[in-house]
């Protein structure tokens, strides 16, 4: 039987507290996998995507080896952020599934772990900018009671529609980035709707893509 070790990151201490990112990726992978006895161990670290220093990686790797187990991951960015780490990972002696992109090739995570890094630079560069333009407003950022004010509230509030963003494989920019290469060999809708398929990806329902859905994605990301 096919073993797993499953490896879960959350980037904040407050994501901890509310426990909202891994419920959301412990249920992908335990939907992906089924057999929950194949999993056979559950790793959790708090650290953000660009830091290359991950302890709990390590150790989740370490137990790979020694099993010979699949390293399983909810979501590609989950692994990482950064682009250099995880290509290294990719070239390791462990195997690695992504529920996103169960079936991607090498080429296609190299590519997609480029778009999370350059993701995650855009909402740090968002973040900064939202942070200041409240300190020009005389807002005081970072106090505990600010942090935890009607958290069980707004945990109440968002807990299903995370879940259920999560699970609906929102993946379209990261298509959209492919499609645009695509565009460029000069392959029709259809054409591009084949290779997505094969890459793994999915619509945001959960279905095989169409030549519609493709032209679609291109008329909203102005491709």
């Amino acid at each position: 039987m096919k073993t797993y070790i499953a490896y879960l990151r959350q980037s904040t201490v407050r994501q901890q507290i509310s426990g909202l990112g891994i419920e959301v990726q412990r249920d992908i992978i335990h939907r992906h996998v089924k057999n929950e006895s194949a999993i056979l161990h559950e790793f959790v670290e708090t650290e953000t995507g660009k830091n290359n220093n991950r302890p709990i990686l390590k150790e989740a790797l370490k137990l790979c080896r020694e099993h010979k187990s699949t390293l399983i991951c909810a979501k590609l960015d989950r692994l990482s952020r950064n682009v250099a780490f995880t290509s290294r990972l990719l070239e390791s002696d462990v195997d690695i599934v992504f529920c996103d992109f169960p079936q991607a090739n090498r080429l296609v995570l190299h590519i997609l772990s480029s778009i999370a890094e350059y993701e995650a630079g855009l909402i740090s560069a968002r973040t900064r900018a939202a942070l200041q333009a409240k300190k020009e407003r005389g807002a005081i950022l970072g106090k505990p009671e600010n942090l935890l004010k009607n958290l069980p509230r707004a945990i109440s509030n968002s807990v299903a529609t995370n879940h259920r963003k999560a699970l609906d494989n929102g993946n379209n920019q990261r298509a959209a980035a492919l499609i645009r290469i695509f565009r460029l060999s000069g392959k029709s809708y259809m054409q591009m709707a084949a290779e997505l398929n094969e890459q793994g990806f999915r619509t945001s329902r959960g279905r095989s893509f169409q030549a519609t859905q493709v032209k679609r994605l291109c008329e909203r990301y102005g491709i």
